[in-house]
């Protein structure tokens, strides 16, 4: 019982874990839209976490940091992402800090995939093809006589 409370305690005190790649709110007021670059972004920040799925000229910086709970899960104490947004030509056009509050939830559909085929199961597809072969027509199972009269001998035969 003793191990038990004592291992709750260090769980509490467990350190903060940073995750990602943190941008410092000095740091990005450096960047200014309408005049710095891609070259200038990545010098400062580093490259970006992610790009736009549909469009690389969203680079997406994304950082959390997490703490073990109890039970060894961990915990994410904070969440931040900054999102560059540049032109054509490579030059700053937004930048946009989102934090915890800003994110959704996302519903997860938990549903099974169909996979073409036959609606066998398991053990019908593991036991359908039984007796269904023959070593007849594998190369090198047995070998016919000379002078092609069709009787099959076997090695040493």
């Amino acid at each position: 019982m003793f191990l038990l409370g004592l291992s709750a305690c260090s769980a509490i005190d467990a350190p903060h874990q940073l995750r990602g790649n943190r941008v410092d709110a000095d740091v990005i007021k450096e960047l200014v839209p309408g005049t710095s670059s891609r070259a200038d972004a990545t010098s400062l920040l580093g490259s970006p976490t992610a790009k736009g799925t549909f469009d690389d000229n969203t680079w997406i910086y994304i950082s959390e940091t997490t703490r073990t709970r109890v039970g060894r899960l961990p915990g994410i104490t904070a969440q931040d992402v900054t999102v560059l947004t540049f032109d054509q030509a490579g030059v700053l056009r937004d930048v946009k800090r989102l934090n915890q509050d800003d994110s959704m939830n996302v519903a997860v559909v938990s549903r099974a995939t169909p996979s073409p085929g036959s609606e066998a199961s398991f053990l019908q597809q593991l036991l359908g093809n039984v007796g269904k072969f023959s070593t007849g027509g594998v190369p090198g199972s047995a070998r016919t006589a000379p002078g092609g009269s069709g009787a099959v001998t076997g090695p040493g035969l």
